[in-house]
């Protein structure tokens, strides 16, 4: 790791690279800049253990361990309560807040900070239940939803899409604690600007268990990597893809053509993030579920017309899931890395940042939010990757492409070319639906910007927690994280996933850890939540 590091930055500072770098345009020599360090990053964060012949990410082991604890522990709540997840964010429960006196806990104090302090207050949050869950869900539902199925399939074959699945299936678990614990620990100043996430609940939950100073080291740790995320997967893969599919469709070229098209989307998103969590909860909640209707309307139509290939498609799915194709590397446990990978890279549960969105819900009730937020990996991974699998599964039925056949960490043989994440997709969509890739390059465009302001909260929440609440600080922060969304365009597939891939997953280290210390006290909301809804109903 650390030779990978060295031999990159003699390559950087020798007097050939100069030579050769005089020789490049814009876009290659931000990218031959950057990829030193995205190298060195993602050997850092995704280190493997040696398990059943081959290596596993810890990290993955931890997100899939963990998932699967808390979905035994709080009884399937993944599925026992997925009606009610429905309910509540339809508002059929909202009447409960007029009585939330009757849930009021002990107001206690930590370090000087008053714990469950929305509780004390007049003002209960900014955001509806709607609106939270909109924004967190253009979070998670982006292009990891486009590029990253394919980038899986094309590593994994159709098996990968079975793993992926049950990863989003168990991920709703653990995103309903960590929202949970969102809203429960959060803070909301004078003038009811809310302040929430991993940061907050790692820092006082941890130390209402008696460890302070581990607790504050998690929340500081966290929200370092939330910055860095916010840049990465959140920002500059967003942009790069986009960027992509617009090259594509259009035949671009130049040499500085994907930093004109980052810089375009800087300053839309720049015009939106201005305002706050209130102005992109406006966006987002128009945006999300036309972007939705549009991309997943697309692929139940190319869906239901190749429907006498679809039990077809299924039947590969489960039987290369544990009996992969001879091409795809690893075998059973590589097939199975590569969807797990994926689904936590594309639905983000165990690493916190959905739970940021969640805390600015108006609720008085954490359980609640929770609910409403194991919503999220099902329509994320469980719809919307499937869907996307399904359909580059029917364009590979005639063996267009050979499954395991990737170079250069991304590239897909196919027709002789090398074809990389979001464009794989959409020869799939323009295969089925001639005209279908104009269509996709708006969804990828919607979603892309949509997942850009959502992460702009993220990160900024981050920030301020480490910086101050100031204007200042708000505003340094947005000048950066708009930067990134040029550089993301500029620079190439490969460097932008072992950048985004590492910074995403590295979030789940702190807040796992948090989350395994603090569960006990989402029990005791869910509780309490449910005996109202029980009240309520009967």
């Amino acid at each position: 790791m650390v030779n990978i590091l060295y031999n990159n930055t003699l390559a950087v500072f020798s007097p050939l690279y100069f030579v050769s770098a005089s020789n490049q345009g814009l876009d290659e020599k931000i990218n031959d800049a950057f990829m030193p360090f995205a190298v060195w990053w993602e050997n850092l964060i995704l280190a493997e253990i040696p398990l059943f012949g081959q290596g596993i990410p810890l990290i993955l082991i931890i997100l899939m361990g963990g998932a699967l604890f808390f979905t035994i522990y709080f009884g399937f709540v993944n599925v026992r309560h997925f009606t009610t997840a429905i309910q509540v964010v339809r508002g059929k429960y909202d009447e409960l807040e007029k009585i939330r006196p009757e849930l009021k806990p002990q107001v206690q104090t930590v370090d000087g900070d008053l714990v469950d302090t929305i509780k004390d207050e007049g003002h209960l949050g900014e955001v509806n239940h709607f609106q939270a869950l909109a924004t967190a869900v253009s979070g998670t539902v982006g292009l990891g939803n486009i590029a990253m199925v394919a980038v899986a399939i094309s590593f994994g074959g159709p098996g990968a899409t079975f793993w992926m699945i049950l990863a989003g299936l168990l991920g709703m678990s653990t995103k309903f604690v960590e929202c949970t614990l969102g809203v429960k620990y959060r803070d909301i100043d004078g003038k009811g600007n809310v302040y929430g996430g991993p940061m907050y609940y790692l820092s006082k939950g941890i130390a209402q268990r008696g460890f302070s100073k581990l607790g504050k080291f998690l929340a500081v740790l966290f929200a370092i990597l939330c910055v860095g995320a916010s840049f990465g997967g959140g920002n500059a893969f967003q942009s790069n893809q986009a960027a992509a599919q617009i090259i594509e469709n259009f035949g671009l070229t130049g040499d500085a053509t994907g930093s004109i098209i980052g810089l375009v989307f800087a300053l839309l998103a720049g015009i939106v993030i201005i305002g706050g969590i209130k102005r992109i909860a406006k966006v987002t909640e128009k945006v999300v579920p036309f972007m939705a209707i549009l991309y997943v309307g697309a692929a139940i139509f190319i869906i239901i017309s190749k429907v006498e290939w679809v039990d077809d498609a299924l039947a590969l799915i489960f039987k290369n899931a544990f009996t992969p194709e001879a091409t795809v590397s690893g075998g059973f446990v590589g097939v199975m890395i590569q969807g797990f990978r994926r689904a936590a890279f594309s639905n983000e549960a165990g690493a916190g940042s959905a739970a940021i969105a969640h805390s600015a819900v108006n609720t008085a009730y954490p359980a609640s939010e929770g609910l409403v937020g194991l919503l999220e990996p099902f329509i994320d991974t469980v719809l919307v990757c499937t869907m996307t699998a399904i359909v580059i599964i029917l364009f590979n039925m005639d063996g267009v492409f050979v499954y395991g056949n990737v170079v250069d960490g991304q590239a897909l043989l196919y027709d002789g070319s090398r074809l990389g994440g979001v464009n794989i997709t959409s020869m799939a969509f323009e295969n089925s639906i001639h005209g279908s890739s104009w269509v996709l390059m708006l969804a990828v465009c919607l979603f892309a910007f949509s997942t850009i302001l959502s992460w702009s909260y993220y990160g900024l929440q981050a920030w301020k927690y480490l910086f101050g609440r100031s204007r200042a600080m708000d505003l340094s922060y947005k000048i950066i994280y708009l930067m990134f969304t040029v550089l993301g365009a500029a620079i190439t597939l490969d460097a932008v996933i072992k950048f985004s891939d590492a910074m995403i997953l590295a979030l789940v280290f702190p807040n796992m850890l948090g989350l395994f210390i603090l569960f006990p006290y989402v029990k005791s909301e869910f509780s309490s939540y449910k005996k109202l809804i029980f009240r309520k109903t009967n």
